[in-house]
C-alpha cells in the first residue's frame, strides 16, 4: 500500500528509538537474538517506506553506549548481527539510492565492522534518495562529550573564539551536523523514555510513544504516525496569532 505524503507538512526527520525485539523473542519462547534478527528485517520495510510518506531523513537506534552491559552472547550476538545486516543490504540500499551514515563512537567496535561501515558509507555516498542515519555505540550525552572535547580544542588551538560560542556552534562539533534536527521521534514497545537518545537535536522534536514491539511495526504504523504529526500544531515556544 503506498502513501503519499510528499505535498504534506509531515516530518523532513524521523528518528527511531527501535525497542522490543528481545520481549518480542521472549514472547514466543524464542532466545533474545532472534527478535534482534526480526527487528534487522523489519528496518527494510521502514527505509522503503520513507519516500512515499515524505521522510527524507531516517535515524534509527541501533546500539546504545549502554547495551555493552548485556550478556557478552547477546553483544557479541548483535555485532554479528550487525555485519551480516551491513554485507547482506550494501548493494540493495545503494539500489534504492539511500545514502547511510553511521553515528556514535567506534572506539569500541571490531576493526572488521567499522571497515565494513566505512565501506557502506563510500558507497552511498552520492546516493541523493533517502538520508539513512545508523545509531551505533552511540549515546547522546557521550556525543555531547566528544563534541565539546573538540571544541575545546579548538579554542585551545585558536582556532575559535570562546567569546563566539553560543547555541548554534556546538552542533557543527556533533556526529549529526550535516543532518536537520528530528522533527519526529517514535519509540516502540510501550517504553515511555528517550534513552539517551539525540538529547540536543531532539529539543523541540515531537515524540510518540507506541505499544507495538519493533518487529511488528509496520509502513501502515508509520504512515499513521506521520500523518498524525501533520496534524500538528507546532509553534516552537511562540504564541499562534
Amino acid at each position: 500500500m503506498k502513501h503519499s505524503l510528499r505535498e504534506t507538512h509531515g516530518p523532513r526527520h524521523v528518528a527511531i528509538i527501535m525497542d522490543g525485539n528481545g520481549r518480542w523473542a521472549t514472547m514466543r519462547g524464542r532466545p533474545r537474538l532472534f527478535g534482534h534478527h526480526a527487528g534487522a528485517k523489519r528496518v527494510r520495510e521502514v527505509v522503503e517506506a520513507c519516500p512515499d510518506l515524505g521522510i527524507k531523513y531516517l535515524t534509527i537506534f541501533a546500539f546504545s553506549t549502554e547495551n555493552w552491559k548485556r550478556t557478552q552472547v547477546e553483544v557479541a550476538g548483535l555485532m554479528s548481527l550487525f555485519r551480516r545486516y551491513i554485507a547482506k543490504e550494501a548493494r540493495a540500499l545503494k539500489k534504492q539510492n539511500v545514502q547511510v551514515r553511521f553515528i556514535g563512537d567506534r572506539v569500541r567496535l571490531d576493526n572488521k565492522l567499522i571497515g565494513l561501515m566505512d565501506e557502506l558509507e563510500q558507497l552511498t555516498a552520492s546516493c541523493t534518495g533517502t538520508n539513512l542515519t545508523i545509531a551505533l555505540n552511540y549515546g547522546g550525552r557521550d556525543e555531547v562529550a566528544r563534541a565539546t572535547q573538540r571544541l575545546a580544542q579548538d579554542v585551545a588551538d585558536g582556532k575559535l573564539d570562546p567569546a563566539s560560542v553560543d547555541e548554534e556552534t556546538l552542533p557543527r562539533y556533533l556526529d549529526t551536523h550535516v543532518l536537520p534536527d528530528p522533527d519526529l521521534v517514535i519509540r516502540t514497545s510501550g517504553e515511555a523514555r528517550i534513552s539517551n537518545f539525540l538529547l540536543w537535536q531532539s529539543a523541540y522534536a515531537e515524540y510518540e510513544f507506541v505499544d507495538t514491539l519493533w518487529p511488528d511495526f509496520t509502513a501502515l504504523e508509520l504512515g499513521e504516525l506521520v500523518r498524525s504529526f501533520a496534524r500538528r500544531d507546532r509553534r516552537f515556544g511562540a504564541v499562534k496569532k
